[in-house]
């Protein structure tokens, strides 16, 4: 009885061994999906063009990224250009026209952290551990009529997301988190398809994002991806402000 007893509480321990391992073993088949972590890291810059729509608006949008996580992202709707730029090491600059702040200001605290994760195209699960970051795999789920793959992200923050990977191709099908909204945290959700290679890497080129399965507002299509082009510093500087739009 007593062996019996010790094989029952040892089945016990096993899941939690196990899911530690499961989601390592299927991070790893993420990024072998993706391309692979060589490719991966061979990227050191990037430039992603398209357009982007808020509802009945849009326009285009530019984003260039460099290591170490540099950013300089533009978006123009109804002729006023949105511009958020981080010098990768303490600075950031951001306009909002939309909000009447046309010049380029200072980033905030909140803003620099929410730029500095933005800037890093590796993203938070590659090197997730020098990362300061944990995983755990929750476990099955459904996306539409597809199975998924349900892995926590625990950042070294403290905040959590959830990302949804396809159980047949691994790729990523929707993710799950929480934003920063004039001082309120608000649940969002990005869906993620039309996926295409570039370089040896396969890309998301649709990302729908919103509030819920049916408030997905916020809508990208990507139209180019360049891996590594030719960037230079100058342009993850202050930006200068700018031009004020034609009067009707």
């Amino acid at each position: 009885m007593r062996l019996r007893t010790l094989c029952v509480a040892l089945l016990f321990l096993l899941p939690a061994a196990a899911s530690a391992q499961t989601a390592d073993e299927i991070l790893a088949k993420v990024l072998a999906a993706r391309g692979g972590v060589d490719k991966l890291r061979a990227i050191h810059s990037e430039r992603v063009s398209g357009q982007i729509s808020f509802g009945d608006d849009s326009g285009p949008f530019v984003v260039e990224l460099k290591r170490p996580l540099k950013m300089h992202m533009q978006l123009t709707i109804q002729d006023r250009t949105m511009v958020r730029v981080y010098d990768g090491k303490s600075q950031g600059w951001a306009n909002n026209p939309f909000a009447g702040k046309v010049d380029p200001e200072a980033m905030s605290g909140d803003e620099l952290k929410s730029i500095t994760e933005e800037s890093d195209f590796d993203g938070p699960l590659l090197d997730y551990k020098s990362k300061g970051n944990q995983i755990e795999l929750v476990g099955k789920d459904k996306v539409d009529d597809k199975d998924v793959w349900r892995l926590k992200l625990t950042t070294k923050n403290g905040d959590v997301r959830y990302y949804l990977f396809d159980v047949n191709s691994f790729l990523l099908l929707k993710w799950e988190g929480k934003r920063k909204f004039q001082d309120q945290e608000l649940p969002v959700e990005s869906h993620f398809s039309d996926y295409r290679e570039v370089g040896g890497l396969k890309f998301a080129f649709a990302i729908d994002s919103g509030s819920s399965p049916t408030d997905l507002r916020q809508k990208i299509r990507i139209e180019k991806i360049e891996l590594n082009p030719e960037l230079s510093d100058a342009e993850f500087g202050k930006p200068a402000t700018p031009p004020t739009p034609p009067t009707p």
